[in-house]
């Protein structure tokens, strides 16, 4: 059967999963199989719609197959190039607050992470007055490129992308044979044992030597990525327990923070404020924004929802910075009990909210979402 590589592949999978050794209960076990199904839809995309003589740009993760620590306020595009062929990559600037491109010389995998061998944002590129755009490109060796389109504000426009070589343009790949299925499902399923081993030991590099509760201070993201500096910790926090941080207003055009479960996905921030962004996020008079991060209810605007994990990932996000960001510039976080959460906000009578604008805040995600998703 040429699909048995593929299944093969995905009981593998699905035994990496359920013996993930920080499942503690059966949230956590059901959390990891939605969380292999995404993975199974994305690898069995990109093997079956990829042509390395034709290519395109798909979207590499999004709420339904999460990987990577995905980041709700990006859309990711993304191929494979081959080496010394010409590409050119077109496309329409939208209002969105970053555009970058990133060319990776490799994957990700469990034993480490690819060079980048480019790394910019659009303000490198020659952007017309109606905004589109041309990047000519030729790679020297395989290489995977990654575009992030970032939103500081959901509202914001998206532009639009596309890819071809400048050889095979116009060109249609050839038919279909019975071999290259079969190596499709073998990729696939090659794909999908990778993709679950690589993002189940990315945080053992990164995270979970940290302390906990804790947040480092700002420094360049590891990868290459431009203008990008990034804080990151972990949580464990009783349900009667919060997390408050504070960090400073900067000059950064962007400002993303969010959770993340022990899948190294966000959590679900469509339906929860599991993230806030520059926009989203309610500054004090002081020019200082605290965030509480709990499972209980605190009743502030900005409330990031554990949605009944016990213990998961912390991540900032500054893009399109023009300076070196410092630990002046970085969060601090202060454990608290679930009641001292008023105590410890200096504003804490304009950061409450009602019930009712809360339910409006979930909608304006979810209306949002919808429209960046098909817009």
């Amino acid at each position: 059967m040429f699909s048995t590589p593929l299944v093969e592949a995905i009981a593998e999978a699905e035994r990496l999963v359920a013996e993930a050794p920080f499942i503690e209960s059966e949230a956590d076990l059901l959390e990891g199989l939605q969380y292999l199904a995404g993975c199974i839809s994305g690898c069995t995309h990109v093997a079956f719609d990829y042509d390395r003589d034709h290519p395109f740009l798909h979207e590499g993760t999004g709420p339904f197959t999460k990987m990577g620590l995905d980041n709700p306020d990006t859309m990711y595009f993304g191929t494979r190039v081959q080496p010394n062929h010409e590409y050119v990559v077109t496309g329409k600037r939208g209002t969105t607050t970053d555009v970058s491109f990133q060319l990776l010389g490799g994957e990700y995998t469990d034993a480490g992470v690819p060079d980048s061998e480019t790394a910019f944002d659009d303000r490198k590129l020659d952007i017309a007055a109606d905004g589109t755009f041309e990047w000519r490109f030729t790679p020297t060796g395989p290489a995977q490129l990654v575009i992030r389109e970032v939103y500081n504000d959901w509202s914001a426009q998206r532009g639009s992308f596309a890819i071809a070589r400048t050889d095979t343009e116009g060109t249609a790949p050839p038919p279909l044979t019975k071999e290259l299925i079969e190596k499709r499902y073998a990729v696939a399923g090659k794909q999908l044992v990778q993709r679950v081993k690589t993002w189940l030991q990315f945080p053992q590099w990164f995270y979970t030597d940290l302390p906990v509760n804790t947040l480092v201070a700002p420094r360049l993201t590891p990868g290459g990525l431009a203008t990008q500096y990034s804080s990151v910790g972990h949580f464990d926090l009783a349900p009667n327990q919060a997390l408050v941080i504070t960090l400073p207003v900067t000059d950064a055009p962007y400002l993303g923070f969010q959770l993340g479960s022990l899948w190294y996905i966000s959590l679900d921030y469509i339906n929860h404020q599991t993230s806030l962004n520059g926009t989203q996020a309610q500054a004090d008079p002081d020019g200082k924004i605290r965030i509480v991060v709990s499972d209980q209810n605190p009743g502030v605007t900005n409330w990031v929802e554990t949605v009944g994990h016990r213990k998961g990932f912390l991540q900032f996000r500054w893009q399109r910075v023009s300076r070196e960001l410092t630990a002046a510039d970085g969060p601090t976080a202060e454990l608290v009990d679930i009641d001292q959460v008023a105590a410890a906000l200096p504003y804490h009578e304009s950061n409450k909210i009602s019930d009712e604008d809360w339910r409006a805040r979930i909608a304006l995600r979810q209306k949002q979402i919808g429209d960046r998703m098909v817009g």
